[in-house]
């Protein structure tokens, strides 16, 4: 069946949340995937910072396989040894050396749960305090920075900047304060008794949604500074960022600061739909008890197994390493193409943003893939690549290669367009793949 066909059944079929699809994906392998009409493409997005270990990874394979036959779900009446396992080696990790003693995982199945794990945390801690300490301020002010996107569920939209995907579910459960990503805004956010009534502050180490805008070292002290002082709780969000995919295993250890809760998925499982709320000290970690928070599916073997064979694959295969090697090569080989419309590139390791000094990232985007090549723009001056962690400089460098004439050629169509007034980004005839 052609993919036309296919998406015409989808549209039947499926919710209208995500806008129709650019094609249907029949089977991948490695950093490339196929469609239903037999066309290869180059996955330089990895499902959204998702697919760490590319497609059809065989030591995936093997344990996921393995893990179904033994036990696929038990439910959390129960625990399983490999998901005690997936836990340690998830504390193992989230900070160099180990996380600190009394830490503690709580499994999610995605990111956005993993982010309402962390403010339920925080709304806990903040409810026993308030109970402990009646004279003092409540805790209830929440920050975040402005563009900050941690997720779409209730809880979790609260703390997502953009209006668009606010606005529809407003009221929503809690006002959180959105700050200016600037050293002095965090200051002034702090100051005086205003510090006292500070539950938490989220931050992403680097703002994949809203462009890969990375926050400064500088930022994450002074954000680590401000927070332990006003006794307040730091939440890194390492959603996108985390499980190596800047070229550490967390975006934040290149700051050397400890948040007080880190939150993990996409990268976590590499495919597999697993998140995780890591409580890194005693108090965040012990604070939600026992019927105080919940999932079916989480932390089942799968997952755990899925968590488990990422980390084992990414310490035994070097993955760190060509993270941060084969992203430096890349960013250094786009700059070096000196193209005008070109203004940087941004980010660490294989998450990379590259700057566009015109807003053609939407419809670049959309030819990029028609030549063979999947990436995102997060907005219209950016595209977005989070490619597999195991891409070589020789798949990188397929792109790079064929982007001064995709760009030219984008430019010189969007141009005629405006010219004859089209709308911008109308598809043209005639596709190639690579």
């Amino acid at each position: 069946m052609k993919a036309d066909d296919w998406i015409q059944r989808y549209e039947n079929s499926i919710m209208n949340t995500f806008g129709r699809p650019q094609t249907v994906l029949a089977r991948g392998a490695g950093c490339f995937v196929w469609d239903e009409d037999g066309h290869q493409y180059l996955d330089l997005l990895g499902g959204i910072a998702v697919n760490a270990l590319g497609h059809g990874h065989p030591n995936m394979v093997k344990a996921l396989t393995a893990q179904i036959q033994t036990l696929g779900h038990i439910s959390n009446f129960f625990a399983s040894s490999v998901q005690i396992e997936a836990a340690e080696k998830i504390l193992q990790i989230v900070e160099p050396g180990g996380a600190p003693e009394g830490s503690r995982v709580f499994f999610a199945n995605s990111g956005t749960e993993a982010n309402e794990a962390a403010f339920k945390i925080v709304r806990a801690r903040g409810a026993r305090l308030a109970a402990e300490n009646p004279g003092e301020p409540p805790r209830t002010r929440i920050l975040a920075l402005e563009n900050a996107f941690h997720g779409r569920t209730m809880g979790s939209l609260s703390l997502t900047y953009k209006d668009a995907y606010r606005a529809p579910f407003e009221p929503l459960p809690a006002r959180v304060e959105f700050i200016p990503y600037a050293m002095a805004a965090l200051e002034r956010a702090f100051e005086g008794e205003r510090g006292r009534d500070i539950a938490a502050l989220f931050i992403e180490p680097i703002q994949g949604e809203a462009g890969v805008r990375p926050l400064s070292e500088h930022f994450l002290r002074l954000a680590r500074e401000m927070t332990a002082k006003a006794g307040a709780l730091l939440v890194v969000d390492e959603v996108q960022t985390g499980m190596g995919r800047t070229g550490t295993w967390m975006a934040h250890h290149a700051a050397g600061i400890i948040p007080d809760v880190v939150t993990l998925a996409k990268g976590l499982g590499a495919g597999f739909p697993v998140g995780a709320c890591v409580a890194l000290n005693q108090e965040a970690a012990t604070v939600l008890g026992p019927g105080m928070h919940g999932s079916t599916f989480a932390g089942n073997p799968l997952a755990a197994a899925s968590v488990l064979t990422t980390i084992n694959t990414i310490e035994e295969e070097g993955l760190l390493a060509n993270a941060r090697e084969v992203g430096e090569i890349w960013s250094r080989e786009i700059i070096a193409l000196n193209h005008p419309l070109i203004s940087e590139v941004r980010g660490p390791g294989l998450l990379l943003g590259i700057g566009l000094t015109t807003p053609l990232a939407k419809p670049l985007a959309a030819e990029l893939f028609r030549q063979g090549f999947i990436v995102n723009a997060p907005d219209t001056f950016t595209i977005r690549l989070a490619p597999p962690l195991i891409i070589s400089a020789p798949q990188t460098r397929m792109f790079t290669k064929a982007l001064p004439e995709i760009l030219d050629q984008v430019a010189h169509d969007v141009e005629m367009q405006v010219s004859q007034g089209k709308p911008v980004g109308e598809r043209r005839e005639g596709s190639h793949h690579v």
